[in-house]
């Protein structure tokens, strides 16, 4: 894949990470003990350890499976090692080799609302629009039966019976992690209060902490439906957690390092907007069955600092052809980093420009992993990039659709390559902004309810 939507993926992990406050490694360090004594008692208390280390072992295991010789070997960085505390990121992959793939619309330029302002910048940027499916659910129903005459194939899910569950304190505040049940169906709440649920459903419960109710749906007459529970939601600082799940084939190669150096700039930003989130951040990559590695995590940090120093050390490399393994990734992200409770804003920002390999009979399925992020609470919000076909368009926006997040894409000008407001896929009454301005705007989106009011 095309690394193009990467730099504006690490301006929002940037952008975010100052949402947790200073980095740990930039706190006081304690005074020395009185000479021949030992420490004063009143000696500041060692920074606690703000987590963040790659997951599955050491730095050979992680990126020379477990041993590695000859060129293998010498392609590893002996610059960085992973330490206890997670302040050092272990070495990246070498760099290598992949390829790309595309549809049409237009844009309706122009976004209201309280984008941060972005610092000033020495060129172009990356540009991006963005929809929400299911605010405009008739038209993405129509996109999916026009779609399904193409014959291509996907790994469905039916979403043409949507139940939208939306579920509140006895002030009428949204409720985060409230989980909804209907038969075999489980879903949690996101940050306002509501969950999707699918098909011939007559009624949910509905739990959030001890309190619980139960929803008789025949009583509605629709499919809106409005639950209030006898609690009231507390105003604790709001948690975040942001996952960056990429896929780091040879093609991502020369934009990595724009990626790597956006990161500041929307990290910078998620600082000034009003809710002062609780952030971490971690990262999933992937590439493909044959590479030197199919997914390795990041595990979640509070320091922008740890991040920053294990995403440096990320390069691409590996693939060969169009489809990557998207759903060993979209497992790996789901399931194997350390995501906080239901009190916590969880965010999956997936950067890509291939679909996954559904020729892979034995290893994790898409369609059965969106659903897991759905029971869990986690969000995900596909940015694609340049080259992503038809197939890849589809599935994204099945992502997104099913766990309530946006789908959102690169915009080019007329020569398909330098930043625009056009775009190939099957989108329509979009608007454009700077990838990153884009990026922190959908993160904000996200807390805005917490605040004290939000409705």
């Amino acid at each position: 894949m095309t690394l193009r939507a990467a730099p504006a993926l690490l301006a929002a992990a940037v952008l975010l990470t100052s949402c947790a406050g200073p980095s740990p490694s930039s706190g006081r360090t304690a005074a020395p003990p009185p000479a021949g004594g030992t420490a004063a008692s009143t000696a500041a208390p060692a920074p606690a350890d703000p987590g963040g280390r790659w997951l599955g072992g050491d730095a050979d295991h992680v990126w020379n499976g477990g041993g590695a010789t000859g060129a293998a070997a010498g392609e590893k960085s002996a610059a960085s090692t992973t330490s206890a505390g997670g302040g050092v990121a272990a070495a990246a992959p070498a760099p290598g080799v992949a390829p790309d793939v595309a549809l049409s619309r237009g844009a309706n330029p122009g976004v209201p609302g309280d984008v941060i302002a972005p610092p000033t910048r020495s060129g172009p940027g990356l540009r991006a629009g963005s929809v929400d499916d299911n605010a405009a659910f008739a038209d993405y129903l129509k996109y999916r039966d026009e779609f399904r005459r193409l014959g291509i194939t996907v790994h469905d899910v039916d979403v043409s019976v949507r139940h939208v569950v939306t579920v509140v304190d006895d002030a009428g505040k949204p409720l985060l992690g409230a989980t909804v049940t209907a038969g075999d169906q489980q879903v949690r709440t996101g940050s306002d209060g509501r969950a999707l649920l699918f098909g011939d459903v007559r009624g949910a419960s509905v739990r959030w902490g001890a309190a619980s109710a139960d929803a008789d749906f025949a009583q509605d007459g629709g499919r809106e439906h409005r639950i209030a529970l006898p609690v009231h939601r507390s105003a604790e600082r709001a948690k975040l957690d942001v996952l960056f799940l990429i896929d780091t084939t040879g093609s991502m190669g020369d934009e990595i390092g724009r990626l790597k150096d956006s990161v500041r700039s929307v990290a910078e930003r998620i600082s000034t907007l009003p809710a002062n989130a609780d952030l971490r951040l971690g990262m999933t990559l992937y590439r493909d069955r044959g590479d030197l590695f199919v997914t390795r995590t990041f595990d979640f940090t509070s320091s922008v600092d740890v991040f920053k120093t294990a995403l440096a050390e990320v390069q691409a490399a590996g693939g060969g052809d169009t489809p990557e393994d998207l759903d060993a990734g979209l497992h790996q992200a789901v399931t194997a980093p350390s995501w906080r409770g239901d009190d916590t804003v969880k965010l999956v920002f997936l950067v890509a420009d291939a679909p996954p390999h559904l020729d892979y009979q034995d290893g994790a399925d898409y369609a059965a992993d969106v659903r897991v992020a759905a029971r869990r609470g986690i969000k995900i919000m596909p940015i694609a990039s340049s080259g992503l076909d038809d197939q890849g368009e589809y599935i994204f926006r099945q992502l997104a659709q099913i766990t309530m997040g946006r789908f959102t894409f690169l915009t080019y000008g007329a020569d398909g390559v330098s930043p625009g407001d056009h775009t190939d896929h099957h989108v329509s009454d979009y608007a454009v902004l700077a990838l990153d301005d884009l990026v922190v705007r959908l993160v904000s989106d996200e807390l805005r309810p917490l605040s004290d009011g939000g409705q």
